[in-house]
């Protein structure tokens, strides 16, 4: 299968698989995947829930649109500043899961030392303060953030979350929005007991092999 065919049909897959477990909304979020020196993402103004591999678009690295049949994502150009700041980075991946992003809103960051998982998936992830959505400020704003981790809590609008893949970029969404959920009810608890330093480290020593 031609490559290009085949990572529209993955990103049009996790798209659909975000809506379905309730980690977006019909119109929210959007998803690129950088191959050589174009990026392929999702359109504007589409159904989520329904997306097919033919509606994805492509991009160069400059933001020059190479689709004719559809409106590439209004935050294209919050994708391209971060593969720019980031060539590292394969994958993008960008919604509102409900639980993360309240912790968005109330400009604090997700706790993910109490969760094996999450440390070892995400790290540690960090904010960006709030910009009007699809400008040149806010692609600013998250490029700077993602510098310092894998995953951004947007001020007030939602979470972005790199990877090498599509599936590590999702994995670390899905794994904060649970890591959130854990946040919450054992503040409600109460007692929680995180992770030590050790326990940390040696989470950290392990994922760098």
């Amino acid at each position: 299968m031609d490559q290009h065919k085949f990572i529209r049909k993955e990103i049009a897959y996790f798209m659909r698989r975000l809506y379905k477990q309730g980690l977006t909304t019909s119109s929210g979020g959007n998803i690129s995947f950088r191959l050589d020196e174009n990026v392929l993402i999702t359109p504007s103004q589409t159904d989520k829930g329904r997306m097919k591999a033919s509606e994805i678009g492509m991009t160069d690295l400059h933001g020059n649109s190479l689709s004719t049949q559809y409106k590439l994502s209004m935050e294209t150009g919050m994708h391209l500043a971060v593969y720019k700041a980031r060539p590292d980075v394969k994958a993008i991946v960008h919604a509102h899961p409900v639980t993360a992003t309240s912790f968005a809103v109330a400009h604090q960051t997700i706790d993910c030392s109490l969760l094996g998982e999450a440390r070892a998936i995400i790290g540690e992830p960090v904010l960006a303060s709030y910009q009007l959505m699809g400008t040149q400020k806010l692609a600013y704003e998250v490029a700077k953030a993602i510098l310092h981790g894998n995953v951004v809590l947007m001020e007030n609008h939602g979470i972005l979350a790199v990877g090498n893949s599509l599936l590590e970029a999702f994995d670390r969404l899905e794994v904060l929005e649970a890591c959130a959920r854990v946040n919450i009810l054992t503040k409600l608890i109460g007692n929680a007991v995180g992770l030590s330093a050790h326990e940390l480290a040696a989470i950290d020593k392990m994922m760098q092999k």
